[in-house]
């Protein structure tokens, strides 16, 4: 039998030789005789050595996209910087010697796949004398295949940056600090997993085999080129192809050695031979969220025209032609859509939504020069320029100029004008005087790419749906908009999406795993068709009902209430909703019917034949400054599948405006009731449409990924959201870019 600690010197002594070089290649090392170092990538994703990680991390907004693949896995990753001190990664893993399930009729030839996260918090920055350290958690919210803890030191030294760390879990399985081997492969770690997996076992947490581990990273005077070399953690032993498969993973070496090569600032290729027996290559693309730069082929900004004498004397009234071009700037100028303009004695205002400009400066810059020009040549005699912004015809904020102000702020009269200097942002008004000019266009119609994707089912690894969707609205009033689109299939292989019941071991109302029947047995199918009624109903509350078509699986009515405060940092609504779901074999039909019978899978199922679901929310940005350009959106309420429980949604906004954010949704199902996966999560990139074309504009780009598709903790996917509409109030999705 083994001792009851089983120490290897190994690691130690690469541990002394690194630390007792330190001093020398601090001495000679010349920061201009090599390429500026950048931390780079693990096969697990995430800053690291080659299995191993280390105490670094990459630049804030820094994402990584990267692929690694060996005999044993094939390893997808997605590692961002969310903060200057947090490294979040999402790890998909096929093994490769393994089915998904032992039931052909589930998963075919799936290749077993491993879901995980994991994320690493840096505790301190590099100093002359102080390593980065930094504290990780591998897989996490995972099934324990890869699960492990660790503490990294790194410190650079010249063209060398050097780590030593422990590990727990996979990352000491070689117990050459603690651990006792004759107990288990992994000194006894319960390496199980609660539920259905996707739970967080803090349990297990720095328990089972520890080991040191380090490694030297070279950058190599040709720019291109890093090395690296490691002492690895993990013997092995206990991988999953190993304890399952019977697969010989066999360590003939404790040190792995790779290779990079740059390719220029947007990715790597690797080469890494590891455990004396294993090629491994990689690729990785990466660029920078807070970096993203818009480069637009825009309209000029007006020059602002100083009233002269002449002008003084020469006021006149505003001819109908003036009127409808003054309009016409402001919305191709200024980037207020069809505006409304009224106007009496002492005041011009403006009506309108803001659909160009992010930055309000630059739209309220724009917009003041237009009115202060035409007011200035025509001798107009005015107080106040006002610009009251809307959003679905509904006022959200007003914007007062302050025309002698305004004229000094434009004449450079003073150090480091602003436009706000001139400018007083309040709650709307109603607007004053006659109205001169609006648009007499009360429809729209509109065309959207569509791109939905779960990733790292049974039936297939990746499942997705391209296709567009068509959509046209009608203003009946201010208050009322009747609305509808359609979207049309281009591509999907949800044909392999089959949710066979009985080995997911769920038995709940089916609400989004129907989704093979809406996409894929339908082409062209109605999305939506529905009768809004918005309105402001006095100051900071707002208020919607709706009825109809809601979304592709819904249809019903309901309503949403939303108090909002002018420029505060939280808002709180409250929708409520009756609905029914849609028959996926009829365009206008829902299901009447509780259960209803699969002929691909012959077993029958149930559906939502009518049911209350909606739920209360709290939308928080924190003024944290360890949270900067943070949300907060936590639901509490009842699901589609008639369970209930609260989602927390939290998202980070980067310098760019490109949102990055993820959810859970814990309800009172048990891990058993809602199926693999436990609980409800995904995660979503929200990109600002002005990053990506040449025009400014302030839409954005959503693109999601669900681990699973599951029917527990789903939410009706309504066409309006207030929070949304409200937005301008206390910009979040219209927050201008920092760079």
């Amino acid at each position: 039998m083994k001792p009851a600690v089983n120490t290897s010197f190994s690691g130690i002594k690469l541990s002394a030789i690194a630390l007792a070089l330190m001093p020398i290649f601090h001495a000679q090392a010349d920061d201009f005789d090599y390429p500026a170092f950048t931390p780079s990538q693990s096969d697990f994703g995430g800053v690291g050595l080659i299995q191993m990680p280390s105490g670094r991390v990459a630049r804030e907004g820094e994402i990584n996209v990267a692929g690694t693949f060996n005999d044993e896995y094939h390893h997808y990753t997605v590692s961002l910087q969310l903060m200057p001190w947090l490294e979040t990664t999402i790890r998909y893993t096929l093994v490769q010697d393994l089915l998904y399930s032992s039931d052909p009729n589930f998963s075919g030839d799936t290749k077993y796949t491993d879901k995980g996260i994991d994320f690493k918090v840096r505790l301190l920055e590099e100093s002359y004398w102080l390593p980065e350290t930094s504290f990780g958690v591998r897989d996490f919210g995972g099934t324990g295949l890869f699960d492990g803890e660790y503490i990294a030191a790194s410190k650079h030294i010249g063209p060398f940056d050097f780590t030593l760390g422990v590990g727990w879990g996979y990352l000491g399985n070689s117990a050459n600090l603690t651990g006792d081997k004759s107990e288990s492969s992994d000194c006894g770690r319960n390496t199980g997993y609660r539920g259905t997996g996707g739970s967080v076992d803090f349990d297990r947490w720095f328990t089972g085999c520890s080991a040191v581990f380090g490694g030297i990273e070279y950058q190599s005077p040709w720019a291109p080129l890093r090395l690296k070399v490691e002492y690895d953690g993990n013997d092995y032993e206990s991988d999953f192809p190993v304890t399952r498969g019977d697969i010989d993973m066999s360590q003939d070496s404790k040190f792995n050695y790779g290779a990079l090569y740059r390719l220029g600032n947007w990715g790597d290729l690797r080469l890494s031979y590891e455990r004396g027996t294993t090629w491994t290559f990689g690729f990785n693309l990466n660029t920078n969220f807070n970096d993203l730069k818009a480069n637009w082929y825009n309209n000029p900004a007006p020059q602002y025209h100083q009233k002269t004498e002449a002008d003084k004397k020469s006021a006149d009234e505003l001819s109908n032609a003036e009127w409808n071009q003054l309009a016409q700037d402001l919305h191709q100028i200024a980037g207020y859509e069809d505006p409304r303009l009224y106007a009496d004695e002492k005041s011009i205002t403006v009506v309108a939504p803001q659909t160009k400009y992010r930055d309000r400066d630059e739209a309220h810059e724009r917009a003041g020069t237009i009115l202060a020009n035409l007011s200035n040549q025509n001798g107009l005699d005015v107080d106040s320029y006002k610009i009251i912004e809307t959003a679905n015809r509904q006022p959200v904020t007003e914007t007062v100029f302050d025309p002698e102000q305004f004229a000094k702020v434009a004449n450079v009269e003073y150090f480091d004008p602003q436009v706000s200097d001139a400018t007083t942002v309040g709650e709307p008004t109603a607007p004053e005087g006659q109205l001169y000019a609006k648009s007499n266009k009360d429809w729209d119609i509109n065309f959207a790419p569509v791109w939905q994707q779960s990733i790292g089912g049974s039936e297939n690894f990746y499942l997705f749906n391209i296709g567009v969707t068509a959509g046209a609205n009608y203003w009946l009033n201010d208050n009322f908009e009747l609305g509808g689109s359609l979207y049309f299939n281009i591509y999907d292989n949800y044909d392999k999406f089959l949710y066979d019941v009985p080995p997911d071991g769920t038995a709940l109302k089916r609400v989004r795993t129907l989704v093979r029947q809406y996409i894929n047995d339908n082409p062209v199918r109605m999305d939506n068709l529905q009768l809004t009624w918005m309105d402001r109903i006095t100051d900071n509350w707002y208020a919607q009902a709706y009825g109809g078509y809601l979304e592709m699986m819904f249809g019903g009515v309901g309503g949403e209430v939303m108090y909002r405060p002018q420029n505060s940092n939280w808002a709180l609504g409250v929708d409520l909703n009756y609905v029914v779901q849609r028959d996926p074999d009829s365009q206008f039909g829902f299901f009447t019917e509780e259960v209803q019978y699969d002929p691909i899978t012959n077993r029958n199922y149930r559906v939502q034949t009518g049911a209350p679901t909606g739920h209360a929310t709290l939308y928080y940005q924190p003024q944290w400054e360890w949270l900067p350009n943070t949300l907060f959106k936590v639901s509490a309420g009842q699901y589609l599948t008639e369970d209930y429980g609260v989602t927390v949604d939290f998202s980070k906004q980067f310098d760019s405006g490109v949102i990055a954010g993820a959810f859970v949704a814990q309800t009172n199902l048990s891990a058993d009731e809602f199926g693999e996966g436990s609980y409800n999560k995904g995660f979503y990139l929200s990109i600002p449409f002005d990053v990506m074309t040449v025009k400014p504009s302030t839409n954005r780009a959503t693109i999601s990924w669900l681990p699973l598709t599951r029917d527990g903790g789903q939410m009706l996917n309504r066409k309006y959201e207030l929070y949304s509409v409200t937005d301008a109030r206390t910009p979040w999705y219209g927050k201008k870019a920092v760079n």
